[in-house]
């Protein structure tokens, strides 16, 4: 069998792409060799992925369930998840579908039993109108991604009052990830003032912010979130305990940011070019804004990616454990308080699904920190 030999002119291509690509490189600025090495990080990427559907959960979550968060089907409470079929009985092959279901009780327990009616198919319709909800807030709209006509869709399952796992569960994603985020910003600013302050004054003003800062790392994390946390009144409405969680998490967790800001600060405070800017008369603020934090920015970044994980967790068990979230509001957290009991999980696992979102999530953001931590010095190998 005869190969086709390489023309002369191959081996010069090679070596002028090579040649171009090395350019490239010499000529990028540290933003552009970041995004390259980021790139490089295949599973940052694909946590980068995951993270940008979890942030279309959380704008959208009207449009993506098939039901409101509170609506009932007693008919179907405690009822398994809707299987999506293809294929009927005889194995014939039909457009998504979903099976009637006929209710039951058990001979011994009198438990209901949900038994599937293989007579009837009700198919999967998408862009379909449903109830009605208003979109982002203030546009009035009916329209969902997917859905059935005549009969609900519990892709999730159901709980004990008969509410839809999946629509809870997308609605409380938009809950925990607002709260993550809103918390991992507000902890941020907080680390970067404390820590800026006692960078740039040092001496007493130092000492103390270190003392405190000390003092509340040694204070062991969930006796301190229970004791906040179960000390909010009961009377208090759903959004304001909300509020009031979302800001001491935020309070608690600002100290390591503010460690690392110092540092940085600390020993920015002897190179050449701030010395520079000192002589020519810069301001601190504008010392700290233009000249320092644009020096450390990466790592700061890094920090944030580390402490979504740390702040979502927190909100997650402190309303599994009832001191948190609280009904009618939703969050990944308040929907395992409903997993607590042990005869709830033998009769109704689908219940721990939500928590599978946690894991996603959280394995999401340390594969993008472990990116983000790589890129944040482009110029290592």
């Amino acid at each position: 069998m005869s190969q086709t030999s390489p023309t002369p002119n191959q081996p010069n291509m090679v070596a002028a792409n090579k040649v171009k690509s090395i350019r490239r490189l010499d000529l990028a600025t540290s933003r552009q060799l970041m995004w390259y090495k980021f790139k490089r990080h295949k599973l940052a990427m694909i946590g980068t992925g995951i993270i940008f559907v979890f942030l279309l959960l959380s704008i959208f979550p009207e449009f993506i369930s098939t039901t409101k968060p509170q609506l009932r089907d007693p008919a179907y409470s405690s009822g398994p998840p809707t299987g999506i079929h293809i294929f009927d009985e005889e194995w014939q092959i039909h457009w998504p579908f979903i099976y009637g279901h006929k209710m039951k009780r058990h001979p011994v327990t009198l438990r209901k039993l949900v038994v599937l009616d293989t007579d009837t198919r009700v198919p999967i319709e998408f862009f379909v109108r449903g109830e009605a909800y208003k979109f982002l807030g203030f546009i009035p709209a009916d329209l969902h991604l997917f859905g059935t006509l005549g009969t609900q869709i519990h892709l999730f399952g159901t709980d004990k009052l008969g509410r839809d796992i999946f629509s809870r569960t997308i609605y409380a994603t938009r809950v925990s990830m607002s709260i993550g985020i809103i918390g991992v910003m507000a902890a941020f600013f907080i680390g970067l003032a404390i820590g800026g302050l006692a960078g740039l004054k040092g001496g007493w003003v130092d000492n103390v912010i270190m003392r405190l800062i000390e003092f509340i790392r040694s204070i062991p994390s969930l006796p301190l979130w229970l004791g906040l946390a179960a000390s909010l009144p009961r009377e208090w409405s759903a959004t304001t305990v909300y509020v009031v969680v979302t800001l001491i998490l935020a309070a608690l967790g600002w100290t390591t940011l503010a460690r690392r800001v110092r540092s940085k600060l600390l020993t920015l405070q002897n190179e050449d070019f701030i010395q520079a800017a000192r002589l020519a008369g810069c301001s601190n603020y504008r010392l700290v804004t233009k000249h320092m934090l644009p020096s450390f920015m990466s790592y700061l970044i890094v920090d944030l990616t580390v402490a979504f994980p740390y702040i979502l967790l927190a909100e997650t068990s402190l309303s599994f454990l009832g001191l948190g979230m609280r009904e009618p509001m939703v969050s990944w957290g308040v929907l395992l308080f409903s997993a607590q009991n042990v005869t709830a999980l033998a009769h109704t696992p689908w219940l721990l699904i939500p928590g599978g979102f946690i894991l996603v999530i959280v394995i999401a953001f340390n594969f993008f920190g472990d990116g983000m931590r790589d890129a944040a010095d482009p110029y290592t190998k």
